[in-house]
């Protein structure tokens, strides 16, 4: 008969729990759009409803290589998510401000 992972889970030491949890954690911070969306228990259906286009939007948008962050953003969104951006720099990461932020001066950003 098969175990639940949850009964097995219970029964492992924290530090293979732990060992289990960042990669999980590994896994998921890399997916596609389609991926994500089917890890999050949606259908293309389902997604175009919340977003009001047709299916075949969706389909077509989690095959492109180029996109608006705006269109990323609504489509995270619809998900229950928050797009974050970050620039990466050698020296350290930024995070950009929301669309619509009014821009820094080399004065202000100082």
């Amino acid at each position: 008969m098969a175990k639940k992972f949850s009964e097995l889970e219970a029964k492992m030491p924290p530090e293979s729990r732990a060992r289990v949890e960042k990669k999980v954690n590994e896994i998921l911070a890399e997916f596609a759009l389609a991926d994500l969306r089917r890890a999050l228990g949606f259908s293309q259906e389902e997604l175009a409803g919340l977003l009001n286009v047709k299916q075949p939007s969706i389909a077509k948008l989690e095959q492109r290589t180029d996109m608006y962050i705006s269109t990323l953003r609504d489509h995270i969104h619809a998900l229950g998510g928050e797009l974050i951006l970050i620039a990466r720099f050698p020296e350290r990461d930024v995070k950009i401000s929301p669309l619509g932020a009014p821009p820094l001066t080399r004065s202000t950003a100082a």
